[in-house]
Parts: structure tokens; C-alpha cells; sequence
């Protein structure tokens, strides 16, 4: 892959998003399915126990027992869906919690990312230059942030622009990995660099 190819660092990364970012779908999936779990166990619970269920149902008082639970059909059903969306959440953030990282290797242009057979390699062009290093000493993140990114709503408020990013997530070194990164997005940053001359004038 990289033949006679000079290169600035290779790394592995031990996940492939930051561990909050896999932590946090989950709680909200475990919350989800035990609001979700409580519901279902309302309804269910007591016909389990040989008892009668009364709620309203489109405004009219329902009965649902043992022997007629053609009226908890619906209620199930809807109940169901939500606990599969908060299942899908949570099994969502258990494979990025659990999900290898890829390789990293800077070189002068381009940042190479490699996983599983694919490459996708990133022009240092297209970094904004922003980032930011997060963990210990012995083992941190890198966050990068790129030009390209999309509008997030909101409600209530204005549109957000929210940028794409880079996550080299659980690597050793990773505050002296940083800085090779932002000198080599510097020195292929596209933009005009300003200056200013004696008199105070940009040029």
C-alpha cells in the first residue's frame, strides 16, 4: 500500500468512534427500553395473573382479560414498535462500543485511512485545521474536523451547520500524532494566508 512512499506515522486505532460517542446511544436505548418494558408490562402483567386490564381507548372505557384480548392488539403492537426502535439504539451503540478502529497513516498531502481491504485516502486540503486531543497521556483521541458538513434543524431555532469529522480514536501518542496533523494541514491549507506589513496594511 504504501511501496516506497514516505510516511509521518502509522497507527491503529482501537475504536472506531470515541467511547462516549458508542456509550451514549446506549444508556438513551436502555432508558427507551425500560419506559417502553414498564408499558408493556402494565398491560400484560396483570392478564398473566388472571386479572383484568381497563383503559380508554379512543375516549371509550375498555376491558381487555384472559379470555377477550383482542383489545390489547393495538396497544401491543404500538408498545412493540417503540421497544424495537429503543432495541435498534442500543444494539447500535453496542457495536460501536465493541467496533475495531481502522489504520491511520499521514503522509506529506493526504491522511490514508485502511480498514478491511478498503482505502479512503483524504487530501489535508480538505481539513479545516480545527482539532482536538481528548483521553491520557498513554492513550488518547484525535478529533479533525473537515470542510465539508451538512445543516442540522432545530426546533425552535435556526439551522445548524454542523461539520464533518475524523475520530483516530484510542492511540498511543496521540497529542504528538496531533501536531504532525495540524503542521501537514497547515502547510496544505488552500486558503490565502494573510500578512501584515509594516504599515499596518493585510496583504
Amino acid at each position: 500500500m504504501l511501496g516506497g512512499d514516505t510516511y509521518d506515522f502509522i497507527v491503529k486505532s482501537e475504536r472506531a468512534v470515541p467511547l462516549g460517542q458508542a456509550l451514549s446511544p446506549m444508556l438513551f436505548g436502555f432508558v427507551w427500553l425500560l419506559i417502553t418494558g414498564c408499558l408493556f408490562a402494565a398491560f400484560i402483567g396483570p392478564i398473566f395473573m388472571g386479572n383484568e386490564v381497563h383503559f380508554k381507548s379512543n375516549g371509550v372505557e375498555t376491558v381487555a382479560g384472559p379470555q377477550n384480548l383482542e383489545p390489547l392488539l393495538f396497544p401491543i403492537s404500538f408498545i412493540s414498535i417503540f421497544f424495537l426502535i429503543g432495541l435498534a439504539v442500543f444494539g447500535n451503540g453496542l457495536y460501536l462500543l465493541f467496533a475495531k478502529g481502522p489504520w491511520y497513516i499521514g503522509k506529506e498531502k493526504e491522511l490514508i485511512v485502511y480498514k478491511k481491504n478498503k482505502i479512503r485516502t483524504i487530501s489535508y486540503e480538505q481539513f479545516s485545521g480545527d482539532s482536538e486531543v481528548g483521553g491520557d497521556p498513554q492513550k488518547g483521541t484525535i478529533t479533525l474536523q473537515l470542510r465539508t458538513g451538512k445543516m442540522v434543524s432545530q426546533k425552535n431555532r435556526a439551522d445548524r451547520y454542523v461539520p464533518d469529522k475524523i475520530y483516530i480514536a484510542g492511540i498511543q501518542n496521540a497529542l504528538q500524532v496531533e501536531q504532525v496533523l495540524k503542521k501537514r494541514i497547515k502547510e496544505n491549507d488552500p486558503t490565502p494566508s494573510t500578512t501584515v506589513d509594516s504599515s499596518g496594511l493585510i496583504a
